[in-house]
């Protein structure tokens, strides 16, 4: 289990050649329907450019993106929340021998 500031990342190693992906956006941590699908559709495209093993990620939203302190827009929320998964799917990448 791997933790950023509004994300927890699950992974386990599955037999197959590729990566696989869930993502878990709970109602009452983003109540309006846009934050929900832009979380998503940050987290599926930071997911498709890491290169990662092969491995079964769960992406879970732990803390709530729209509060009063925090980001509001689309543009700074999705630029939160890129800096966050980049870090977290960087965790997952295999190392180079050296």
């Amino acid at each position: 289990m791997y933790r950023s500031a509004h994300f927890v990342l699950y992974t386990r190693v599955n037999a197959l050649t590729h990566a696989r992906l869930g993502v878990v956006v709970a109602k009452r941590l983003a109540p309006r329907a846009v934050t929900r699908n832009t979380v998503k559709r940050v987290t599926r495209e930071l997911f498709r450019l890491a290169a990662l093993p092969p491995i079964d990620c769960i992406v879970r939203l732990s803390k709530p993106v729209n509060v009063r302190k925090g980001p509001a827009t689309t543009s700074s929320l999705k630029t939160v929340l890129r800096a966050e998964l980049l870090q977290l799917f960087a965790s997952q990448r295999p190392r180079e021998a050296v």
